[in-house]
């Protein structure tokens, strides 16, 4: 219902064989750009801001480009980058990128992949990733006290500029073992070009950062790599067989671009590093120690693509789930109960949200109620014109229940901000007159903003935060919003202290205070708000536990740091503009 921004996506190919094999056996030079862009295009999902990729030829003789780069911004991006590539942008290495942007920061200076250059093949470095990093300060910090000074303080700026620096030391090593060897002139370089070791590389450069990633690069002597974090909170897959080793942030994507099966492709492990040298060799390397393991459960919810095998039958188990809570909801009437859902990724927690109620023995009657009508157009500025045309992104298809008899139950995959409930959704539900409406979210209530990857990196954004301050408030518990303020200044990193604002209360008061709030004036029909429980995600999605938006419990550090730091931002910087605490 409110599109949230995404992480990224990240595609990468290694051709094993010459270019000419695949012509002579696929009919073109071009199979590996051809598959690159499938695989691109099947993630668009992940990322419409920006796209861009990168290419190594292993064929360039000296004094001819090997390393090649092309990037586009807004939502035709990928079409305008393939448009660009020409016969020159020909090798066995191919890597792309899909950006939303997490941070704020725009402009294609931020489109991956990045690259460093070098008139070293070897030193040369493309670097792109599914990735936010906690504590780019202090790597910054790291960088300039070793005399280092980067030109721009991101995160994929940090990350080159270190992964770079490693990459220049590994080669040097090299180049003094070659030394040591009695090697001379352009045989030192191919002693280097064939022994360079990326998981060195990786080792040192990845063990200064806190988040959740997949990193992917090319060097331009021919080395391939992707890594993920040590706790698996990002995702990436891969397939290799005798003419290609293939890397994507999903597993569908693999799957219908090289019409493979589902267990012919495997998930890259927590900490786990996919290397391909220049001479085509492949290994998995453990890079870091894997951790506990948290994988991102928005990804099973909502972000990943639904054709996946496992998360289509994840997604359908997410709206079984609720069927008792909804049951309790609307009396056990169904008779008197129109089924429905906001469009379009809720779509399959609601057949087995109905799947759950034929169970019981009813008949379920459905109907598509609400349509997605228009895209809200920015260059609307006055507030006035912006929400009301917001009113109208949204339709009904009207005479779809009885009403003041029929209850209206709609599913969607999670409620956020709740800006879209307030001034659409409701409002335009109201019309239908139903005797009730129950807005079902097939994921817990969203208390903890992320910073693994999510655009929700403020509290007050969050309309389950915003229900809990308005609660203690209202009560006369300012003191403990006070105190909960005053641990996360003295104790930022050990605990996330933020958990104690929602304390108090339970599921329903937090619940009864959100539908207070987002009720729009003169809005006549009750709401209902059915929330899945912490325990049902788990059920859910057993192998993907990262949770730590809806319990707080971030899985780095960083998480907690940075979590505690936006609440005392929100005290000093909001609230204390609304209350003074006692």
């Amino acid at each position: 219902m409110e599109p949230l921004k995404h992480e990224c996506g990240v595609a990468a190919i290694r051709l094993l064989k010459p270019l000419s094999y695949y012509e002579r056996k696929y009919g073109t030079w071009r199979y590996g750009q051809d598959k690159l862009y499938l695989m691109m295009e099947k993630q668009h999902n992940r990322g419409q801001e920006g796209a861009g990729v990168a290419c190594v030829s292993l064929d360039a003789k000296v004094g001819e480009e090997y390393m090649f780069r092309e990037r586009a911004e807004g939502k035709d991006a990928i079409a305008e980058v393939f448009k660009r590539v020409d016969g020159s942008f020909a090798g066995q290495l191919y890597m792309g990128h899909l950006r939303y942007s997490t941070t704020g920061k725009g402009g294609l200076q931020y489109v991956h992949p990045f690259l460093r250059r070098n008139n070293w093949r070897a030193k040369n470095l493309c670097l792109c990733g599914n990735f936010n990093m906690t504590n780019i300060d202090e790597v910054f910090a790291f960088l300039t006290s070793q005399g280092q000074s980067p030109r721009i303080t991101g995160d994929s700026y940090i990350a080159l500029e270190l992964m770079g620096h490693r990459l220049d030391r590994e080669v040097e090593r090299l180049f003094n073992d070659a030394r040591e060897q009695g090697l001379e002139g352009l045989d030192i370089t191919r002693y280097i070009e064939n022994n360079v070791r990326m998981d060195n590389v990786l080792r040192t450069t990845m063990s200064h950062f806190d988040g959740g990633y997949v990193m992917s690069g090319l060097t331009g002597s021919g080395e391939m790599f992707t890594m993920r974090d040590p706790w698996g909170i990002r995702p990436a897959f891969w397939y290799r067989n005798d003419e290609m080793v293939v890397v994507a942030s999903e597993r569908p994507v693999i799957q219908t671009t090289f019409d493979l099966q589902t267990d012919e492709i495997l998930e890259l492990q927590p900490g786990q590093a996919l290397i391909v040298t220049k001479n085509g060799d492949f290994r998995l390397e453990q890079i870091l120690p894997a951790q506990a393991r948290q994988a991102c459960s928005f990804e099973r919810i909502y972000f990943s693509r639904g054709s996946d095998r496992d998360i289509y039958l994840e997604r359908k188990r997410l709206g079984e789930q609720l069927t008792p809570s909804i049951m309790e909801a609307i009396d056990g009437d169904v008779e008197h109960t129109v089924f429905s859902y906001i469009p379009n990724t809720a779509e399959v927690a609601f057949l087995g949200m109905t799947d759950g109620v034929r169970r019981q023995n009813q008949k379920v009657r459905i109907e598509k109620v609400v349509w997605k009508d228009i895209k809200l157009r920015t260059f609307i500025t006055e507030d006035s014109e912006r929400n009301d045309l917001a009113a109208h992104v949204y339709d009904i298809t009207y005479g779809s229940l009885v009403p003041y008899e029929d209850n209206l139950v709609i599913i969607d995959d999670s409620i956020v901000r709740g800006t879209t409930l307030r001034e659409s959704i409701f409002k335009i539900l109201d019309r239908l007159n139903p005797r009730k409406i129950v807005m079902v979210s097939s994921s817990p209530q969203i208390r903890y903003p992320d910073y693994y990857g999510i655009d929700m990196s403020h509290l007050e954004e969050l309309c389950a935060f915003r229900a809990a301050i308005a609660l203690l408030v209202e009560r006369g518990m300012i003191q403990l919003i006070d105190d909960t303020c005053q641990a996360c200044k003295t104790d930022p990193q050990s605990s996330n202290h933020v958990r104690n604002i929602y304390a108090p209360f339970s599921v329903g008061e937090i619940n009864a205070k959100i539908v207070e709030m987002l009720r729009p004036e003169g809005m006549r029909t009750p709401v209902e708000l059915v929330f899945q429980c912490i325990e049902g995600l788990h059920n859910a999605c057993p192998e993907h536990t990262g949770d730590w938006y809806f319990t707080g419990h971030y899985p780095t550090p960083g998480g907690i740091r940075l979590c505690n730091d936006a609440f005392v931002n929100y005290v000093e910087k909001v609230l204390d503009h609304q209350i003074q605490p006692q």
